[in-house]
């Protein structure tokens, strides 16, 4: 059975690129301690749309939250959703 050359580097190419994701998503990971370790030590301030979401939730409308949080901070839907649960999360 022969594999064509092109097929072997694509799949070195995309075994490599997993790899350097995982890597990257650890280094930001990190970066996100750090930068929460820091914040906490100097006493930054909350973000001040973290009250008018925390007030959405009680409501009971997530996907509102989710849909401001996105609007106001420029975050993909995910990272709004991820953003919104760790308010969740924090508040109880």
């Amino acid at each position: 059975m022969d594999i064509p050359f092109i097929d072997v580097v694509l799949i070195v190419g995309i075994i490599y690129l997993i790899i350097r994701v995982g890597k990257l998503e650890g280094r930001i990971k990190g970066m996100k301690y750090s930068l929460d370790q820091l914040a906490n030590k100097i006493e930054v301030a909350e973000n001040p749309i973290d009250d008018d979401l925390r007030k959405l939730l009680k409501e009971g409308k997530d996907v509102q939250a989710v849909k401001v949080a996105r609007e106001m901070l420029g975050l993909s839907l995910v990272e709004a959703k991820q953003y919104v649960d760790d308010l969740t999360y924090d508040g109880k």
